[in-house]
């Protein structure tokens, strides 16, 4: 898969960095995280493709058809695409760790890549991730960071369903953080630091 198979930014960081790729929510592009990104790991080299599905507009990583419905055959062909797409940029770069965050449809289609893949990742995060189906996780998570973040009020993401996606990662072996918020979908401070924890511990253990 080619390293432009998704319209994309890449922001070149320093030789040998971390390697960061950003997954943005139903609506955004590849702007949307891009300063968080970089934020969160300065100096590293950061990738943000943006969606490839237009729903009524919005960029979306893979079709629906109806509110938290999803079409499995089309998130098949984007979790197929997403992973040759990663890998064409991880073997680029030749990165000293690779991490990725997604919020939203973003952290769906990460998430989706990291049970096809889940060697592929050093630490990842999902920010109010929606996996309505029982995973079919591809291998082991051992040693894999993953942390989820939630609004316990969340209209699109039931509790529940965040509850039962940490209970999957925990069975397949991956060092998983749960981060909540009393809040609804949005984005709040103590996740962002969470995810800034996360990152920040996987690019010490260099």
């Amino acid at each position: 898969m080619s390293k432009d198979s998704y319209i994309h930014k890449l922001l070149p960081g320093e030789p040998g960095s971390a390697l960061v790729f950003a997954f943005h929510g139903t609506g955004g592009d590849e702007n949307q995280l891009l300063g968080f990104a970089q934020e969160l790991v300065p100096g590293a080299t950061i990738v943000s493709p943006r969606g490839d599905v237009s729903e009524m507009g919005a960029a979306r990583f893979f079709r629906r058809t109806g509110e938290g419905v999803y079409d499995m055959d089309d998130l098949a062909r984007a979790t197929d695409k997403m992973a040759g797409f990663v890998r064409a940029h991880i073997a680029a770069a030749k990165p000293s760790r690779i991490l990725a965050l997604g919020y939203s449809n973003g952290a769906n289609i990460l998430a989706s890549v990291l049970f096809a893949e889940p060697g592929l990742f050093d630490a990842v995060a999902l920010m109010h991730p929606l996996i309505p189906f029982a995973p079919d996780v591809k291998g082991s998570l051992a040693g894999r960071q993953v942390l989820v973040t939630a609004g316990r009020r969340d209209p699109i993401c039931p509790p529940e369903l965040t509850s039962r996606l940490d209970a999957y990662l925990r069975q397949v072996g991956a060092d998983v953080s749960l981060e909540w918020h009393e809040g609804g979908h949005e984005v709040r401070p103590n996740e962002i630091d969470a995810v800034k924890r996360l990152f920040t511990t996987a690019t010490k253990e260099l």
